[in-house]
């Protein structure tokens, strides 16, 4: 298990559809993938968790990966979400 503490750009400027789009990235990865923050934990392959959490601006969020490619994973979620 790995775990990445970052802080959130503004994704909707720089994607069109950013939830989808979140959604999309993770389920490319076997590995189990996790965003938490303050006191939500939601599962990023799930469309509605990740509408549920609304990861926006300034928001503090931990990525927490569990499989053969968390590595991969949590690089890939951190750069949609810092917008590199």
């Amino acid at each position: 298990m790995n775990k990445k503490s970052i802080i959130v750009s503004n994704v909707s400027e720089e994607h069109d559809n950013p939830i989808a789009e979140l959604v999309q990235m993770a389920c490319k990865f076997d590995s189990e993938i996790i965003l938490e923050s303050e006191n939500r934990r939601i599962n990023a392959k799930s469309i509605m968790g990740i509408m549920a959490f609304n990861p926006s601006e300034g928001m503090s969020v931990d990525i927490v990966a569990d499989g053969s490619d968390e590595n991969e994973a949590i690089s890939a979620i951190e750069k949609f979400l810092v917008c590199e």
